[in-house]
Order: structure tokens, then sequence, then C-alpha cells
């Protein structure tokens, strides 16, 4: 607790359905979240992480959507210059898997800077103006199977899930996937 350093990750939960006081482990993820304001240099946020920094530092709130966001979608890099979007093309893939939507109307009103964005899930990278809080709502982190085993999982335990859209070639679940982000997963 005492110790600094250069940065933080949060990363994302199953929980993003529930109130954020439900989850059974908020209160002490709130206490994290302050503490990182003078012991960490920059925290980065990723997917339930990053709604749920940007409810805890600027009370923005999810907005939950009925149909999950599940595949790899086309991106926008808003902010070319920014240090995190270094090399960035001016459009990439990403994957995301998630329940929720963050509009660029919140994100802006509350002081943030939105640096990539896609028409089908909305905000994909938004940072504070100090390079201090990012939040990614997307998974540029996952391997080229992690949304395949996702959807085989959904699917064997019953769930009415839809396969990830542009994902499998001829949206084929047998095909191997094309892996078309890793690139800018890398430069970030």
């Amino acid at each position: 607790k005492h110790r600094k350093f250069d940065g933080l990750i949060i990363t994302g939960a199953p929980v993003e359905k529930m109130e954020f006081e439900e989850v059974s482990y908020w209160e002490e993820l709130c206490e994290i979240m302050e503490w990182s304001k003078t012991h960490v240099t920059s925290t980065f946020h990723i997917c339930w992480g990053a709604i749920a920094g940007l409810y805890h530092k600027y009370n923005i709130k999810k907005s939950i959507s009925t149909k999950k966001l599940f595949g790899v979608f086309e991106h926008e890099t808003l902010i070319k210059t920014h240090p995190l979007l270094r090399g960035f093309d001016d459009t990439f893939f990403a994957p995301h898997s998630r329940y929720f939507r963050l509009e660029n109307e919140d994100v802006l009103s509350a002081g943030l800077d939105v640096l990539t964005f896609s028409g089908e899930t909305g905000v994909h990278i938004c940072a504070d103006r100090k390079c201090r809080n990012f939040f990614v709502t997307g998974h540029g982190e996952y391997d080229r199977h992690t949304l395949a085993n996702e959807y085989e999982r959904d699917a064997n335990a019953g769930m009415n899930t839809a396969k990830p859209v542009q994902y499998f070639p001829n949206d084929d679940p047998r095909r191997l996937p094309v892996m078309n982000w890793r690139a800018h997963s890398s430069l970030m």
C-alpha cells in the first residue's frame, strides 16, 4: 500500500448487468481506485473495469444493452496525435464481449477525450487529459481463440448466444478465426 507504481490495470468481470453497489467487492475496488490517485502514475481500465472506473471517478452511468456486443468491430481513431495511439491507423479492429454501451456525450461532458469510437459499439477508448486514466471497453488483449471459446462455453451452457460478428470466416464456427487486431493491440 505504501509503494508507488508506474501503472495499474483494472480488468473486467462478468458482473456488468449488476448494479455496481451490488458487486461484493465494490467498496474494496473503490478504495483501490482512490489509492491509485496518489500511488500510481496511470491506470488502464478494461471492459467492466472501464465502466466501473468511469462510474466511480466521473459518475458516468452504464447503459445496458439487451443484445450482447460480441465480435470484432471496426473502430475509428479520433485523436491521431494521442500518445496511447501512436502508430495507429485511421481505422482498426478490436474484439468486444459485453452488454453495455458507452456514449460520446457522457464521456465528453465529463471532460474526457474520446480517443477511438465504433458506430456499432460506441466509445472504445477514452482518457483523462493528464493521461493518468485510460478506459478501454474492448478486449485488445484477447488471443485468436478467446471469442470462440466464450461462444462455445455459452452454447454448451444452453445460452442462446449469437455467434461473434465479423469473427469466423463465412460465419462458420468450425473455421479458424482471422486475428486482425494484433498489431493495434501491440501498439497500445
